[in-house]
């Protein structure tokens, strides 16, 4: 957190200690794989209500997130207005339309082939919210004083693995939808020049017929994406 007078270096004693015994530790490891390994990116939402308390939560969990010189620069802007998600997803679409009639490219085009998506998002409206994460490239005090921030996109990375984990750890689904260019969230959002719209979650329950791609199913071997070195 930004300070404009220096402040000196403090230690703490730890506070919470979560240290479990060897054997506790496996079973933890593995109950969390297993339950991450339920959590899918989800087009398909039913209209039910989720609490703003639910949501609330979600996103105070990943404020709890590490991040360069503890700056926490990031802001999660969370909507249930049915007038400004509809105004979200027409500015979504529109990117999007161009996006598909060959803005992103071949390359691109076909990598999403086997995800199956396309220029039409119903989901920014059938969801009971959306969570728009804006990271703030420097930050400005309420004097009008610029400082920088570091590490902007890895903490705002972190922070939203975070949130993506609560959101399911509270037993609800959400999509990571990143139309782009994203500008025209600011507006819809009411965030300055400095925060910069990185993704949008809408978050709810999946509906009665949810699908997910199969190919969504199919995750790099932990051979693949783990190296050891022993000593």
């Amino acid at each position: 957190m930004y300070h404009r007078d220096h402040v000196s270096y403090q230690a703490l004693a730890l506070p919470d200690r979560v240290q479990l015994s060897p054997d506790d530790a496996m079973r933890a490891a593995m109950a969390f794989r297993d339950y991450m390994k339920k959590r899918h990116s989800v087009r398909d939402y039913a209209p039910d209500p989720v609490p703003e308390a639910v949501i609330s939560a979600c996103i105070e969990a990943a404020g709890s997130a590490p991040s360069g010189a503890n700056r926490q620069p990031w802001h999660f802007v969370a909507i249930s207005d049915p007038a400004i998600k509809a105004r979200i997803r027409t500015a979504a679409e529109e990117e999007e339309r161009a996006f598909y009639e060959g803005g992103g490219g071949d390359e691109w085009l076909r990598a999403l082939e086997p995800i199956g998506t396309g220029a039409q998002k119903p989901h920014l409206e059938v969801a009971p919210w959306l969570i728009v994460i804006f990271a703030q490239r420097y930050g400005v005090t309420s004097d009008g004083h610029r400082y920088k921030n570091y590490y902007v996109p890895e903490s705002v990375g972190i922070a939203t693995g975070l949130l993506i984990a609560a959101i399911h750890h509270a037993g609800l689904v959400c999509l990571e939808h990143t139309p782009n260019p994203m500008r025209f969230l600011n507006a819809q959002c009411g965030r300055p020049e400095n925060e910069k719209p990185v993704m949008i979650l809408p978050v709810g329950y999946p509906a009665a017929d949810a699908t997910v791609p199969a190919v969504a199913k199919i995750k790099k071997p932990l051979a693949e994406i783990m190296t050891v070195l022993r000593g």
